[in-house]
């Protein structure tokens, strides 16, 4: 079914408005009533002349004066809301009046955001002189004042001070552990500090020490063997004749005056053992540290020159050479370390066996001249043979280069005759 449709007809008036007659007969922002204190300042209300006269004034009259003036308001306000009659405000109106004023006006201003960024390190280098006046922490040695340190130098300050107290915790712990263990165990300690092989010497040693260190010489039993080891020690006599001596004191009921004697020289005796032992142990490690010092120096005098025999090296390969040599930062099967030569010799022998090149490196070691002779013996051979060959290669190429001349056909020239012919007018 079609729908129905409806012409409206419309038209144009011209109307004059007047906004003025409109607009007083409105309702204003005086006729909204708000309490006085809550009341918000906009661009209706204007700043009241504000009463400054109680200040001069007694409090009561003050207050009196109050009271009776906030009556008489309330009644003007009373009357003033009967006898006037209410206008309506539009919001079409307000926007047109008043535009963007509202929210210009009315808006708070918002405090602008704060600038982000580090904070300036102030007094800072007062607390740090006095940490290190108290030697409580370490200062750099760069000459540097503190006052002129950054954040960054701070920081680093710090960083290396707690490292320091790491590393003086690492070194002192040995120590301290060192001081607790008892004086025997301090004394094998340094012992194999100082490289000793022995262990079962010295701890026999420090055995004894112990044991003679406990022996009573209230007993019998302790009071022969006392004398009887110190006798030896000293030697007294075989074994037979100390026997007899013991018994002798025994007999004259000495034996306990003797052991009492002979106990602080025995156990001087057995001090002197241990003291020897490690006395030898130190030599050796002397010499040890000697002859190290003496291989570093004769490699160092060796490749100084940048030379090894007359074959010139060049920088690196002197460098890598040193290095192999005197640097002991391989590990080796032993369990400690070794230098690049020990590394390569147990690499080639067990762990990537290869036979050739060892026994190249041992006939080198055993028989320096007879190995370089043989190479240089080689190489000449070697050198003899590819002269040789190239000598046969450039004969074979010349006799090749003759046979080709020689079986070449020889060039034609062609005969050529006088250009325009026999002219009988051509001047001589």
């Amino acid at each position: 079914m079609a729908e129905a449709t409806k012409t409206v007809e419309t038209s144009k008036q011209k109307v004059e408005v007047n906004l003025d007659e409109i607009f007083n007969g409105a309702p204003g922002g005086d006729s909204i009533t708000l309490p006085e204190e809550d009341k918000k300042p906009n661009v209706f209300s204007r700043k009241k002349h504000v009463d400054m006269s109680f200040v001069d004034e007694p409090a009561e009259e003050t207050v009196e004066e109050t009271v009776e003036e906030i009556v008489d308001e309330a009644k003007t306000e009373t009357e003033t809301t009967e006898t006037k009659k209410p206008k309506l405000v539009t919001k079409e109106a307000i926007d047109e009046l008043l535009g963007d004023n509202i929210d210009e006006d009315t808006t708070e201003e918002e405090p602008e955001p704060k600038k982000r960024g580090r904070k300036a390190i102030t007094g800072v280098s007062d607390v740090f002189k006095k940490l290190i006046e108290d030697e409580k922490i370490l200062a750099f040695d760069d000459g540097k004042d503190l006052e002129d340190y950054s954040a960054k130098d701070w920081q680093e300050l710090i960083q290396a001070n707690l490292d320091e107290k790491a590393n003086a915790v690492r070194r002192e712990t040995p120590k301290q552990f060192f001081d607790s263990l008892p004086q025997e165990l301090q004394i094998a300690a340094r012992y194999v500090a100082d490289g000793g092989q022995d262990l079962k010497g010295i701890f026999k040693a420090l055995s004894t020490v112990e044991e003679t260190r406990d022996l009573n010489v209230k007993e019998e039993k302790d009071q022969a063997y006392i004398i009887r080891e110190y006798l030896g020690a000293t030697g007294y006599g075989n074994a037979e004749e100390i026997e007899e001596e013991i018994e002798i004191w025994k007999d004259l009921g000495k034996l306990e005056t003797q052991a009492l004697k002979f106990k602080p020289k025995l156990d001087k005796m057995q001090e002197k053992v241990v003291a020897a032992k490690l006395q030898e142990q130190d030599m050796k490690r002397k010499q040890q540290e000697q002859a190290s010092q003496n291989y570093m120096q004769n490699v160092y005098e060796t490749l100084k020159g940048g030379s090894i025999g007359e074959t010139k090296i060049d920088k690196k390969t002197q460098s890598f050479l040193y290095n192999g040599l005197v640097n002991p930062s391989y590990p080796s099967i032993s369990g400690t370390n070794t230098n690049l030569l020990g590394h390569l010799l147990e690499k080639y022998q067990f762990v990537e066996p290869n036979y050739n090149l060892i026994t190249e490196a041992l006939w080198l070691l055993a028989d320096p001249k007879g190995f370089k002779s043989t190479i240089m013996q080689k190489g000449q051979t070697k050198a003899v043979e590819e002269t040789v060959r190239k000598l046969k290669t450039a004969q074979s190429s010349k006799a090749s280069s003759a046979s080709a001349q020689e079986e070449a056909p020889a060039k034609r020239t062609s005969r050529k005759i006088p250009r325009g012919g026999n002219n009988i007018f051509k001047r001589i």
